[in-house]
């Protein structure tokens, strides 16, 4: 990150080296000093620093100058760096002059000539503007910034990786913002090379797979080991609690995640019903929370890795992975969790990443500024990003089947959309159609009294419910919804008995196959909540205990 920059501006060179001289004896471990002694000049380079990204946090400017007094300087700084500090260097007789200027050009301080010594008269001062200037300043941490079109699918995926795994980036669209085209040009990359990612290290890549990406910013794919005590598969909130309970109990721990950590829950723009969250937090707060936790404890996370199978042999399994690689473990826990069920309709399935997305997408939120967004469900996770891109949006539209929200959405959240003035329920209608030449331009929607019509519309978010991720689970039991079967819930399946070998009854998260467990939402009869996951995750974790002290 480039440190935020002091400039000092003063045509006497004798005050103006003094000056500099102590500004960078006590300041420049934390910021860069820049001097100048032409006025007109270093208005200029303002311009210069603003388009290369540059910071200023203070600047310390003499009132009597001949090209051009000091609270000109300041006020024209104005238009590059608003948020900056501003000191008046002034003698006696300018004091007028820089009370006037507190008013007309939000001047923080003046600072009678001369400061000897430094730290009575100086730098107290400068320490209380620099910690206000911090304290409102919300710096650029990306240091990976990432340009493409808005309405490209392979664009939007880049973004939600990145966000998934709480990397920060700049998003730089490059129909609408010069910087964009600027580092095209200055790394000679045209269009027909978008999404292009230019990394911290100073290298640009194009057309990245995500897998190679992760590589490049140092996530691992690929196990340290070939043998764990267990293998959590998923790391949304139950295989998190999972992995914090079993790394800080002593197991040795490998988590695998096919996509970002957090699952549904990590897309939440608020969780409102959280325990020991009185306000509040959002699904990626509870994500880099848990994330922290779990890497404390020591347990070792592939991401993106897919699982494509499980298999037994006496007390051990073997966990394939998509690479060809596996990995030998004592038992294993499956909280692969739910995603969200695709919507068939026309257009839907060419416009998705182009104004067309499936979840609460808060990467995208930003984006909608102004627009006019639809969003399908009913349930909390629509109502959340309901109440979330309200915030950006000009209106946001809500379209359900049933009459109300009332029998699918927890009453606060439905309190909180009645009182939003730009969300509008639509009851009773469903979108038949998307239209659209390369993004998102317009929906149908057809009533359930038969009448359609057209809307503009700039983005659609789907949310209509969830289906297990459970395909690749082959040696386990699933009801016919395809949610893994657990505990006493195995004994009325047929086939159980040909599978199931042991005396004992399955455990109460323990699937068909001993020693293989499933917690969270992809378990059968599991409550669809983030805290009962985060139950079910460190619950399983006391069963896997009770499984390895029988084998």
């Amino acid at each position: 990150m480039k440190l935020p920059i002091i400039f000092l501006v003063d045509d006497d060179p004798q005050v103006l080296r003094a000056l500099a001289r102590d500004v960078r004896s006590k300041y420049k471990s934390d910021y860069r000093v820049l001097n100048t002694d032409d006025a007109p000049e270093a208005l200029d380079s303002l311009k210069e620093l603003k388009r290369t990204g540059e910071e200023v946090a203070l600047f310390i400017v003499d009132q009597r100058m001949p090209k051009m007094q000091g609270v000109d300087f300041l006020e024209r700084s104005k238009e590059f760096f608003p948020e900056a500090k501003r000191m008046l260097l002034t003698a006696y007789s300018d004091i007028d002059t820089a009370i006037k200027a507190i008013n007309d050009v939000d001047l923080d301080y003046y600072l009678l000539k001369p400061w000897d010594p430094p730290e009575e008269k100086l730098y107290p001062i400068l320490d209380e503007l620099l910690d206000d200037w911090h304290a409102n300043y919300k710096p650029d941490l990306a240091s990976i910034r990432v340009i493409g079109y808005q309405f490209s699918p392979k664009s939007h995926a880049i973004k939600e990786f990145l966000a998934g795994h709480l990397i920060p980036y700049q998003w730089l669209d490059v129909e609408t913002n010069p910087r964009a085209q600027e580092l095209m040009a200055l790394n000679g990359f045209s269009n027909s090379d978008l999404p292009i990612v230019m990394l911290d290290d100073g290298t640009a890549a194009t057309n990245l797979e995500l897998r190679s990406l992760a590589e490049k910013l140092g996530l691992r794919p690929t196990a340290s080991s070939n043998f764990y005590d267990v293998v959590i598969i998923g790391a949304g909130p139950a295989g998190l609690a999972a992995a914090v309970y079993a790394g800080s109990e002593g197991l040795k721990t490998l988590l695998v995640e096919k996509q970002a950590p957090g699952g549904q829950a990590g897309t939440s723009s608020k969780i409102e019903n959280y325990l020991g969250f009185p306000k509040g937090l959002s699904g990626a707060e509870l994500t880099r929370r848990a994330v922290t936790q779990a890497t404390r404890f020591g347990i070792e996370f592939l991401t993106p890795q897919e699982v494509l199978d499980i298999s037994s042999a006496d007390q051990y399994k073997t966990v394939r992975l998509a690479d060809g690689s596996q990995i030998n473990t004592r038992s294993v826990i499956i909280t692969t969790g739910v995603a969200y069920r695709q919507l068939e309709t026309k257009g839907i399935a060419e416009l998705t990443g182009a104004g067309v997305y499936y979840g609460a997408a808060t990467i995208e939120a930003a984006q909608t500024r102004g627009k006019q967004v639809y969003v399908i469900g009913g349930g909390n996770s629509a109502g959340q990003a309901a109440l979330h891109l309200a915030r950006f949006a000009e209106h946001v539209y809500i379209v359900i089947r049933r009459q109300d929200l009332s029998s699918t959405m927890s009453a606060y959240l439905i309190d909180n959309i009645s009182h939003t003035s730009n969300i509008t329920v639509i009851p009773e209608t469903e979108v038949v159609e998307a239209r659209g030449n390369g993004h998102l331009e317009s929906l149908v929607l057809h009533s359930n009294d038969g009448k359609e019509h057209t809307v503009n519309a700039d983005a659609l978010f789907i949310l209509i419910g969830a289906k297990p991720y459970t395909e690749w689970a082959q040696g386990v039991l699933k009801d016919d919804h395809g949610f893994i079967l657990t505990g006493r819930d195995l004994r009325a399946k047929e086939g159980f008995n040909m599978s199931w070998r042991l005396k004992r009854d399955p455990y109460l998260l323990e699937t068909c196959s001993p020693g293989i467990f499933a917690a969270g939402d992809v378990r059968a009869g599991a409550m669809n909540r983030v805290a009962s996951a985060v139950g079910e995750g460190a619950m399983a974790v006391s069963f896997v205990h009770q499984y390895l002290a029988e084998v």
